[in-house]
């Protein structure tokens, strides 16, 4: 049974973050069918239906690849009402100078990092991870 963690050193100490194989881009989708392009996810903004799609994926659909992303989930079962494992990625990410876009899905955060820069923002993760459980 996997347990759900609320605080913020908590879900620090616990995320164990892992590159996923594969690059990824976020798209507009515009008057696409959207649901056949099989997306990572999907999200209806105001402006129309944003998507992450796999790079390939979407040059094949005739989407921009100009900025490909890493995917880093972080492997810990943080509650949606859970307060600071966000910011504490982000802010660790902003100090080494690593753009970041976060999705929170039900069960793992996911942060999609510039693909040139995945092994860092890696890195810097598990030293974060590391700095949250040392006593």
């Amino acid at each position: 049974m996997m347990q759900v963690v609320r605080g913020a050193r908590e879900m620090v100490a616990g995320m164990t973050p892992e590159l996923k194989n594969g690059v990824y881009v976020f798209c507009a989708a515009g008057d696409r069918d959207w649901w056949a392009l099989e997306p990572l996810a999907m999200f209806r903004e105001a402006e129309g239906v944003s998507l992450i799609l796999e790079a390939e994926a979407a040059r094949s659909a005739g989407f921009s690849v100009d900025a490909p992303m890493a995917m880093i989930t972080l492997n810990v079962y943080s509650a949606l009402d859970g307060v600071g494992l966000t910011a504490a990625v982000a802010t660790a990410l902003a100090e080494a100078g690593i753009a970041c876009n976060m999705v929170a899905a039900l069960n793992h955060d996911h942060v999609f990092v510039p693909a040139e820069r995945a092994a860092e923002a890696l890195a810097a993760l598990r030293a974060l991870q590391a700095s949250a459980t040392v006593p």
